[in-house]
């Protein structure tokens, strides 16, 4: 099943997605089983990030190569961060640069679990039991301002830095998929999406031994690969088996 949050007239309002139609929900699914209330075709669909999270958790280096192109350290076990929500921005819409930015301007493409329940001091077991469903996220950075400040207030929690979409997937093994990074149709980075160092369920039990963690809740994976953004760019992110995340980039104060 694939679940989303759409705009209809103004208001968000969540969904049921299908091949044509999305049908309107009088409620979240997160909170139990919500009535058809209407629906809309697809093709007009205005797409809000499938979930605005309680917490919203990233991981760092999980991917070998990643870490290895970086010249850090494995994680010798799960560690998470933390971004901001005001950095969420949906399927479809852009990514703006702001005109102060210098230098690399990255995309990550990233697997991002939603969690479906409260849970605390998981077993492996309850952790996979946990999560509702996966959709998909660009983690976009800016690198100078990542190296000019103390923490990544500016560089990864800037308005639109964290695409999020287009819905979520329940019904998928996320791990055995593969992920692509596209920019105006020419695909940068491929890799197995399932590649990483410590698995999303090992995170939430480590997670979970020091908190609680929230229906909505997500948890981003981490990337392999980045790629260079430019203003006029689209950037296409492709999780086989949940779909595509596509974003147009602008720059601050112009539409393109």
């Amino acid at each position: 099943m694939r679940y989303a949050r759409v705009s209809v007239a103004g208001r968000p309002v969540w969904s049921r997605v299908g091949e044509s139609e999305i049908e309107l929900l009088s409620g979240s699914p997160l909170e139990g089983t919500p009535d058809v209330i209407g629906t809309v075709a697809r093709a007009t669909a205005v797409w809000l990030p499938p979930v605005v999270p309680p917490v919203f958790y990233a991981v760092g280096y999980n991917y070998p190569r990643h870490i290895a192109h970086a010249g850090a350290a494995t994680p010798e076990r799960p560690e998470v961060g933390y971004r901001a929500n005001n950095a969420l921005t949906g399927h479809g819409s852009p990514i703006v640069k702001p005109v102060e930015v210098e230098g690399r301007f990255e995309a990550e493409p990233e697997l991002v679990a939603v969690i479906g329940r409260t849970v605390r001091h998981a077993t492996y077991e309850e952790a996979r039991e946990s999560v509702f469903g996966w959709t998909i996220g660009n983690d976009v950075s800016a690198r100078a301002w990542q190296h000019q400040d103390r923490t990544f207030w500016r560089s990864k929690n800037s308005d639109t830095f964290k695409p999020m979409g287009p819905w979520i997937e329940t019904d998928v093994d996320a791990l055995a998929q593969t992920t692509t990074l596209s920019v105006n149709g020419s695909e940068r980075a491929r890799f197995p999406t399932g590649d990483m160092v410590h698995d999303p369920f090992a995170h939430i039990v480590e997670m979970t031994r020091h908190l609680t963690l929230h229906p909505g809740d997500v948890l981003w994976m981490g990337a392999e690969s980045t790629c260079q953004l430019e203003p006029g760019d689209t950037v296409d992110i492709e999780i086989s088996g949940i779909g595509v995340l596509s974003n147009p980039v602008h720059l601050e104060g112009n539409r393109a």
